[in-house]
């Protein structure tokens, strides 16, 4: 074993320190939200118990201490900031954490497993908001997210649209040469399809973009890289060998912010979820309306919800605040079964670079 080795396994190990890190630090003010005081001087004595077991030649309980109370100083700290949290579901590193930051860098973002775990958490109010990605360019619609988007009562409260770029990472030991296996999400490796069978990669399937860089980086090898994002290769302190490997310039996904919360504003975009009788030029005279009054529809979709039956996600142009705007979502109650409107707000692009 060499100097080397054996500093290549201490950085890996100070990585897995900083995750976890993270990790508690995400439960500590999840925690806020379920109790009144942030200060419970019984349960530091607990912790703080339970680590005279855990002692040994190597970690003195004096040194333990000292580096939990420092955790507990700074885990109050954060409590009392009383920051806002955004869910999104993926590893952090994920395009989905990209967009929070890109919308708002000021929110706390908070990893989910699930979908569906973004819905419930900001539905019970352990989240504040939570964002999704709802379509892609390339990709087409997220039909996951379109499904639950039909039976929550959450609002949208924004929106934003970004390029995925995605990055080849590896670890420091490799290079284009020693690549045998290339890991990230299967619409990823798609998505990166002319790059990889250029250079005789062989494409594996991982359930996220940002946990194969985070695999990369806690069990990979030379012969082994990772698709993800740039802000994931930073994270899991991977190198990027090459940027920008998506086979089309275009690939672009929109994601949409939720709340519990309706928001008070005037909004540039709305978005309605509605269905229609079962009979011809029902739909169509629902779009009518807003031919008819110059509203430009951005978006529709039918989403099935029973069987035989569908319900359309609509968004178009304008402000609800808008008198002709009104007239139509009048209209639309009135005429159309389950109307909803699911959110008046503002959208953002951003751009490469």
């Amino acid at each position: 074993m060499k100097l080397k080795n054996v500093r290549e396994q201490i950085d890996l190990i100070d990585s897995k320190i900083l995750q976890l890190l993270t990790s508690r630090m995400e439960q500590v003010v999840i925690a806020r939200k379920l109790k009144k005081e942030i200060f419970d001087p019984k349960r530091e004595k607990q912790i703080l118990e339970k680590l005279k077991d855990s002692t040994n030649i190597l970690l003195r309980a004096d040194f333990l201490e000292q580096i939990y109370e420092t955790m507990f100083t700074e885990s109050k700290r954060n409590q009392e900031r009383g920051l806002k949290l955004i869910a999104f579901q993926g590893e952090h590193g994920a395009y989905s954490e990209v967009a929070a930051h890109s919308w708002n860098a000021d929110l706390a973002t908070i990893a989910c497993e699930r979908f569906s775990n973004v819905f419930e958490g900001v539905q019970r109010g352990i989240y504040d908001l939570g964002i999704v990605p709802v379509e892609n360019t390339l990709g087409g619609v997220v039909g996951e997210v379109n499904d639950l988007m039909i039976h929550t009562d959450l609002h949208i409260v924004g929106a934003i649209e970004i390029p995925i770029e995605h990055c080849l990472l590896a670890l420091e030991s490799a290079n284009e040469k020693t690549i045998r296996k290339v890991y990230s999400h299967s619409q990823a490796l798609t998505q990166c399809r002319h790059f990889i069978n250029k250079r005789d990669y062989e494409p594996v399937a991982y359930f996220d973009t940002a946990g194969s860089a985070r695999m990369l980086m806690e069990r990979g090898t030379k012969s082994m890289a990772a698709i993800a994002s740039r802000w994931a290769g930073d994270l899991y302190h991977l190198n990027v060998l090459q940027e920008g490997i998506e086979d089309f310039e275009t690939n672009r996904t929109r994601f949409l912010i939720l709340s519990k919360q309706k928001i008070d504003t005037d909004g540039q975009k709305c978005s309605i979820i509605f269905s229609t009788e079962n009979k011809a030029g029902s739909l169509y005279s629902v779009l009518q309306m807003f031919a008819s009054r110059k509203v430009n529809l951005t978006r529709i979709e039918s989403i099935p919800n029973q069987f035989g039956k569908y319900v359309f996600f609509l968004d178009f142009e304008g402000s609800e605040k808008d008198d002709h705007v009104q007239a139509i979502l009048g209209h639309l109650e009135e005429t159309t079964r389950d109307f909803r409107l699911i959110g008046c707000y503002n959208e953002s692009k951003t751009h490469s670079g």
